[in-house]
């Protein structure tokens, strides 16, 4: 399994004492899966994908990524992700938030090949002509579509999105679907958390996280 979690715990400190957000969840998601999680707001989806990409860390449990435990946030040729918070590089522009990862890869590839594939991942999200822009210069959707089009640009083996639609009109759903749907054919392990019925649609499978735990979707 390209991800797995085994009893992963994590409680948060609040004014009103402490709340246990996770509560033992296990699952496991293969290569070449695109597998979405759904659960209601603070059911601990954000804090579980959180863990599972390296951002936190669990207080009982463990996660694999690749076979190797998570105890930092692994590379992003490994394990790439797609936060809520998006994370765009403000003094870069679009393009070149996209390229970063290629550029931080090893071996590195030509800059043409660099270009070609920026240019080929915002052509294919509706946000071609944008790539040189700002972030603060397109809306929070194309932001989303950019933020999306830097975690795949490195290829990774393992691609965790949070939300990835949350702030896309109708017509930008799609082609984020067919994207993250080709990158698991391509052999990723696509983990998606997502409110929208039409992503989950498109998943090979469900999970539902409830009361912390994963249960039957």
């Amino acid at each position: 399994m390209t991800v797995t979690a085994s009893g992963v715990t994590r409680t948060f400190q609040h004014d009103n004492g402490p709340v246990e957000v996770l509560r033992g969840v296990d699952l496991s998601v293969s290569p070449g899966e695109f597998v979405t999680v759904s659960g209601r707001s603070g059911s601990g989806k954000s804090a579980l994908f959180s863990i599972l990409c390296g951002f936190d860390q669990p207080d009982s449990g463990s996660v694999l990524i690749c076979g190797e435990p998570v105890v930092s946030p692994p590379p992003w040729q490994r394990c790439a992700v797609l936060p809520q918070a998006l994370g765009l590089a403000g003094e870069l522009t679009v393009a070149e938030n996209v390229a970063l990862p290629l550029r931080l890869n090893r071996p590195r590839p030509s800059e043409a090949a660099v270009t070609d594939r920026v240019a080929d991942l915002l052509g294919r999200l509706g946000i071609g002509t944008l790539g040189d822009r700002y972030p603060n210069e397109i809306s929070y959707g194309q932001q989303q579509r950019a933020a999306l089009a830097r975690a795949l640009s490195g290829g990774p083996a393992v691609l965790l999105a949070d939300e990835p639609t949350a702030h896309l009109d109708h017509d930008s759903i799609g082609p984020v679907l067919r994207l993250l749907r080709d990158a698991a054919e391509e052999g990723a392990t696509v983990l998606v958390a997502t409110h929208h019925d039409e992503v989950h649609e498109r998943a090979d499978r469900t999970l539902a996280l409830a009361g912390g735990r994963i249960v039957a979707a």
